[in-house]
């Protein structure tokens, strides 16, 4: 395997490769008939340093001489192809882990990557190479949902190795496909290996796990997605892990990746994660050196710029040898060619899907099937499902409700039609039930965002065009960097700040006059910077509320004074300044700002003197209206939770009422403004249903006893609202369970910078000894399950030994249903510590009321039953009494059998 020859025979081989073949004058890369392994080779022989060393970064620049096109590998598709237009969004990574369903993860991903594909081929015919285009994606995130604080649990597969391996494998075969010749896409399993926060800490922190954490909590895993199903990449995180950046370091990337695992594919940083070895972690002194540091101990691709700027320093300086560079070099060409890029569409199997698959009506009746199937019911008293003929009023109240960010989580792209649950409900009942609905209090009481801020009319700003004459808006200086660098890229005169650019290829009539694009041809859709300047005249003598509402960075000055300063990335956020106005005088402003990745928006905002004065209603209470609408109603439902501008990636907010932070949380109380509003509505007397929207999980503070029933319906994707109508109503059953421990309250948690997963109570149902609110594997329906006949073939065996166990059961309600069957692991005693229990298999049966059926299970007892030495550093089986617990949930077992290992 190339991976194990030295730097020199790589130069010898490359060396030794004839730069063209003898008979049609092309480069021998170029040639379909020799393997992909000597074609990569060849085509790294011809390639200089400098140009080398420019493949070694996300976005690789064309090589015209040796026909080699631009390619740029960040791509993103961790429920959908995300940030290139239109596609089919399903739900967020948490919610498809919440189905417990494996082959239905594989059909989505196979949706996902024939998207990807189809999307790809078409930006190539149209000469675009740029972001998200490519066949390289960067998913799935499969770290372990240590704690529910950690901002992007939800884009993982929740809190347990084994659900998070088995899920992920199915993802990744999906993604990359079964030709025997050609890749489908490139799956990219992040972040290797220890990392779930914090992460405003990322970039400077050293996580340090024991080595029975290591190996069986953030390790397994990564390992059978590696070993199991053949991810070709693999993506490094920010922080430290024992010291050593998790980008270059020897035991995760050579060690552990490469020779235990015998992963023969690339790696690529975490998008800054090389700069970070010297500037942050200070692992070394020079960014020659952490070039260096990171091509050598195994990252091949750096998200970034290092290796670009200081590879070639690094050479000059001794720290590299250039023969280190061509291995990297020929992984990632190796990538490519495995995915068809040097070779005639034709000849491309999965070149031949066509754009009309993206978006399409199968693709879509497969985001309902995955929301149907995510759906998980956490209590129901008997209110549902609701009788729809019975219905004669329904109130609709919550911010949630008509949320379109509570349907799509985080790293999403367009949907097309996007169904919130206002609208599937209304739908589902049609006109025979009369629905309200108040969005009633904001998600959380943020000191002004929960405000509408109006944006600032063209008629009170004013400047000078090309032309010299006064105009109404500011001046815009564009600039294709994010830092306002250098001369602009263009100039325009912008009538107002009010953007949103979403760097749609084809957008709409609508979406070009709404502004939703990228600012100009000269400027990328991402990594831009703007700069406004002119005058603005207060309409009226007074204090006036003064800022900008941004995603990611923005700065503003009136007459020279800061009023605002928001420059880091972050969600959509105002940032607001107080000042004194007077009526008529012009005062100079300017505004800054940067977008980095994703979609853009910016707005200039204000509160005159007259809008402050009538804005003195609380927030956080619901109306009298909203209230009566409610006492009037049959039943109420209640929509809240979060969006993921409040749980997310390395998002700094700022206080607010309810004590939330952006990015990782600091509490899992729901927010107080919402706990209000459900309690006034249950003083009503009216039924209440909460259909909670999150990405993790929540506590109620007691107020789960007095609500009728709790649907937790996730980040459900573009036909969330239409999924959670249907199971509200009888017409789909629930089936879905928490692949995450709902906790009572945040007093039960460890501190969230301790990765030993026995800190504090315990971490996850593994390690936890208090009592859950909700555990791991929960979730109701509305039939009914008894379980029998629980049958091993064997009581005493070997290490060495396979377990066959059976069990029977049956649908004794009457409704058809599907069932999550668990099994778990417990070791009845033991000489060293061990989880409390972990779940070893699982599997979603559908069972029509009244049907028996068997389920069956094989259990390796090397593998399901082992724990790893930290002495001997191995896996080891430990002699004694197993107990085999088969059920509903970690807690809901029906069934138990005592086995023994012997010696």
């Amino acid at each position: 395997m190339i991976h194990n020859l030295t730097p020199v025979i790589i130069i010898l081989m490359a060396l030794s490769v004839s730069a063209q073949t003898e008979s049609n004058g092309k480069f021998k890369y170029q040639d379909v008939t020799i393997d992909f392994e000597t074609r990569a080779k060849d085509l790294v022989s011809l390639m200089t340093l400098d140009e080398k060393i420019a493949q070694l970064g996300d976005h690789a620049p064309a090589i015209p001489r040796l026909g080699v096109p631009e390619y740029n590998w960040w791509n993103e598709c961790l429920h959908g192809v995300a940030r290139s237009g239109i596609a089919t969004m399903f739900p967020q990574a948490i919610g498809m882990a919440a189905t417990f369903d494996t082959d239905m993860m594989k059909k989505v991903a196979d949706v996902i990557s024939d998207e990807a594909r189809a999307k790809h081929h078409d930006a190539v015919r149209k000469g675009n190479f740029n972001r998200y285009y490519g066949l390289t994606y960067w998913s799935p995130n499969i770290n372990i949902f240590r704690d529910p604080r950690w901002g992007r649990g939800h884009e993982t597969y929740g809190e347990d190795p084994y659900l998070t391996g088995q899920m992920g494998i199915q993802f990744v075969k999906g993604l990359q496909g079964n030709d025997s010749k050609y890749m489908k896409l490139v799956a990219t399993p992040k972040h290797f290996a220890v990392h779930n926060g914090p992460e405003p800490e990322r970039h400077v922190f050293n996580a340090t796990p024991n080595s029975r954490d290591l190996w069986e909590t953030y390790l397994p895993a990564f390992e059978d997605l590696i070993v199991d199903a053949k991810a070709y990449s693999i993506m490094g995180a920010y922080n430290r892990v024992d010291g050593e950046s998790s980008c270059a370091s020897w035991l995760l990337l050579e060690d552990i990746l490469r020779n235990k695992w015998g992963f023969e594919g690339y790696v690529v940083s975490d998008c800054g994660a090389i700069r970070d070895i010297h500037a942050f972690h200070k692992i070394v002194n020079t960014p020659e050196e952490a070039a260096a540091i990171g091509v050598r101990k195994g990252c091949d691709l750096n998200c970034g710029s290092v290796y670009q700027k200081y590879l070639k320093n690094a050479v000059e300086l001794g720290l590299i040898d250039e023969g280190e560079i061509d291995l990297s070099v020929y992984r990632l060409v190796l990538a490519k060619m495995k995915l068809g890029m040097f070779d005639p569409a034709e000849s491309v199997p999965y070149a031949k899907i066509p754009m009309a698959v993206n978006d399409s009506k199968p693709h879509d009746e497969m985001a309902l099937a995955m929301a149907h199937k995510s759906m998980t019911l956490l209590k129901n008293d008997g209110i549902l499902p609701l009788n729809k003929r019975k219905l004669k009023r329904m109130a609709v109240v919550g911010p949630n409700a008509d949320n379109i960010r509570a349907l799509r989580g985080n790293y999403f792209g367009t949907a097309s039609n996007p169904v919130t649950v206002i609208d599937g409900i209304k739908k589902a009942v049609g006109a025979d039930v009369k629905v309200s609905y108040a969005e009633g209090v904001p998600l959380v009481i943020y000191d002004i965002s929960n405000k509408k801020f109006p944006v600032i009319d063209a008629k009170y700003l004013s400047t000078v065009d090309e032309n010299g004459e006064m105009v109404e808006g500011l001046t815009g200086y564009y600039f294709n960097n994010m830092n306002l660098e250098g001369e602009a890229d263009f100039m325009r005169v912008d009538p107002q700040i009010k953007f949103k650019w979403t760097g749609e290829v084809s957008p709409t009539s609508t979406e070009v006059a709404q502004g939703i694009i990228s600012p100009d041809k000269a400027i990328a859709d991402d990594a831009f910077s703007v700069s406004w300047t002119g005058k603005l005249q207060a309409p009226m003598t007074g204090m006036y509320k003064l800022g900008v509402a941004s995603d990611d960075g923005c700065r503003l000055w009136i007459d020279g004074k800061k009023m605002a300063d928001g420059w880091s990335n972050h969600a959509m956020e105002p940032f607001v300044g107080e000042i004194h106005l007077e009526k008529g005088r012009s005062y100079d402003i300017k505004v800054d700002y940067y977008e980095n990745t994703g979609g853009g928006e910016v707005n200039l905002i204000w509160e005159t003197p007259e809008h402050l004065a009538k804005t003195t209603i609380d927030p956080t209470v619901l109306s009298k209206e909203t209230l009566a609408e409610v006492k009037n109603a049959d039943v109420a439902i209640f929509v809240g939770g979060l969006d993921a501008t409040w749980e997310g990636e390395e998002m700094r907010g700022r206080d607010n009422i309810d004590g939330f932070n952006r990015g990782d949380r600091t509490k899992i109380e729901l927010p107080q403004t919402q706990m209000k509003a459900l309690k006034a509505m249950k003083e009503t007397g009216t039924p209440v249903i909460f259909v909670l929207m999150s990405g993790s999980a929540m506590s109620f503070d007691g107020l789960e006893e007095e609500l009728n029933a709790i649907l937790m319906a996730w980040y459900p994707g573009q036909r969330g609202g239409d999924a959670v109508a249907d199971v509200l109503f009888g017409d789909y059953n629930p089936a879905g369970r928490l692949p995450i421990t709902f906790y009572s309250s945040t007093d039960e948690l460890a501190d969230f910078k301790d990765y030993n997963m026995r800190a504090g109570k315990g971490f996850t149902y593994r390690y936890y000894t208090g009592e859950a609110l909700y555990p791991f594997g929960h979730g109701l329906s509305y039939t009914s399950y008894q379980y029998s006949d629980l049958s091993v073939d064997k009581t005493t065996l070997s290490s060495s030994d396979m377990l066959s166990v059976s069990i029977k059961v049956k649908n004794t309600g009457n409704l058809d249903g599907e069932e999550v069957v668990q099994l778990y692991i417990k070791d009845v005693k033991s000489d060293t510590w061990m989880p409390v229990k972990q779940m070893r298999k699982f599997e979603r049966i559908s069972l029509k009321k009244g049907e028996t059926k068997t389920v069956n299970f094989e259990l390796n007892v090397n593998e399901d039953f082992r724990y790893y030495d930290s002495m001997c550093r191995e896996y080891m089986v430990e002699p004694g009494e197993f107990e085999i617990q088969v059920g509903a949930s970690s807690e809901d077992i029906r069934l138990k059998e005592i086995i023994t290992v012997e010696e």
